[in-house]
């Protein structure tokens, strides 16, 4: 038996997904899957080959010229301009790559999931991992600076990639590159938030809308360290975190509710467990256990983080244990707790509007975000 299977079963077992979910993963078979590498076809539109010539020469010559042989941070602002420019015009020209292109990349991404289960990653999946990839570059957003955010991907440079909040995520990365290889025409943040979208949805999650448009950037564009929540601080910090990236304290517990996956490392983070006993499935177990669980401070040399009473095998960071200690978020963890189809709901809305920050509107290939297939509708 295969460990994708294997993994299914055992999620199947745990009773923590519905039946229906679980039996749609188990009967992923990831060897009938197809892909192309072929790069989307120029339009016909010899407008459109007009538009984009003229464009791509202004890069190479002038400005481009500059940018490319200039160090200075007017340069990279100057580049950055050029990009925007560009992918504006690209969209306003239709000259994009197309919604199953895209497709292409998800599917992509959904056949390395479970490849984690050969390599011995985590509990087998490397769906939380990408989950948090692009989380954390899409959660550096500024409303007040409409700085940050996944247009530029500037995780990519040392200063951000250097960032304690972002310990680990070179494995997301390092994961990704060969695909941004084989589709070399897509931005690195398109394909980071794309790959924490086909994560959600490939591990149970509800659809969440997305579309393309961000651009590369430099590093002179990166964010300051601390735009990151810090899990050893308390509702206060949740708060202006958030408050910050313009959400409020129902769109910070649902967001808060992607601790249903993955674990922490005391080599990354210091803390060190998993929040729940499925930690590749998405389910509102997370609210469940904060709320039903009886929650003790661990007795260890590490952080302080708390631990179930009955099996010491889970955990809760300070951030999570806010969500019952604050009144204002424990109405959401308790609704949420109650109502797992509500919290699908809700989180599908907040992620998909997190994973958008920071992108100029007129970016966008799409007026409305799209809804990619999953893996068990091809």
């Amino acid at each position: 038996m295969s460990f994708a299977a294997l993994r299914a079963s055992a999620r199947r077992a745990g009773a923590a997904a519905p039946a229906a979910r679980a039996s749609r993963t188990a009967l992923r078979n990831p060897a009938f899957r197809k892909f192309s590498t072929e790069v989307p076809p120029t339009p016909k539109k010899s407008s459109n080959a007009a538009l984009l010539g003229a464009l791509g020469a202004a890069a190479i010559g002038g400005v481009g010229f500059w940018v490319y042989t200039s160090s200075s941070d007017s340069a990279r602002e100057a580049g950055t301009a050029v990009k925007s420019g560009v992918q504006a015009a690209k969209v306003a020209a239709n000259y994009v790559p197309t919604q199953e292109d895209y497709q292409k990349v998800y599917n992509r991404v959904a056949e390395i999931l479970d490849s984690a289960g050969d390599k011995g990653y985590d509990d087998g999946s490397y769906g939380p991992v990408l989950v948090r990839l692009a989380w954390h570059a899409s959660g550096t957003y500024d409303k007040d600076s409409n700085t940050g955010g996944s247009n530029y991907a500037t995780m990519r440079f040392e200063p951000e990639a250097k960032h304690g909040a972002n310990n680990g995520l070179n494995v997301a990365r390092d994961l990704l590159e060969p695909l941004k290889q084989e589709f070399p025409w897509i931005s690195y943040g398109d394909l980071w938030t794309l790959a924490g979208v086909a994560s959600i949805q490939e591990m149970g999650g509800p659809k969440v809308p997305w579309r393309p448009g961000r651009i590369d950037g430099f590093s002179a564009q990166c964010t300051p360290d601390g735009r990151l929540p810090d899990a050893a601080q308390g509702a206060d910090h949740i708060r202006n975190i958030f408050y910050r990236m313009g959400f409020n304290d129902q769109e910070i517990v649902a967001l808060s509710g992607a601790h249903a996956l993955g674990r922490c490392h005391t080599d990354r983070s210091g803390f060190e467990g998993p929040w729940t006993f499925s930690p590749t499935s998405v389910t509102n177990e997370y609210y469940k256990l904060l709320l039903n669980e009886k929650w003790l401070w661990k007795k260890w040399d590490g952080p302080k983080q708390l631990e179930d009473k009955k099996t010491h095998s889970l955990m809760m960071l300070p951030t999570d244990y806010a969500l019952v200690q604050d009144k204002a978020f424990k109405k959401w963890t308790k609704a949420y707790a109650d109502d797992e189809q509500l919290w699908f709901k809700d989180f599908s809305s907040v992620v998909a509007r997190l994973f958008e920050l920071g992108v100029p509107s007129q970016q966008w290939v799409s007026s409305e975000p799209w809804i990619l297939k999953s893996s068990d509708e091809k």
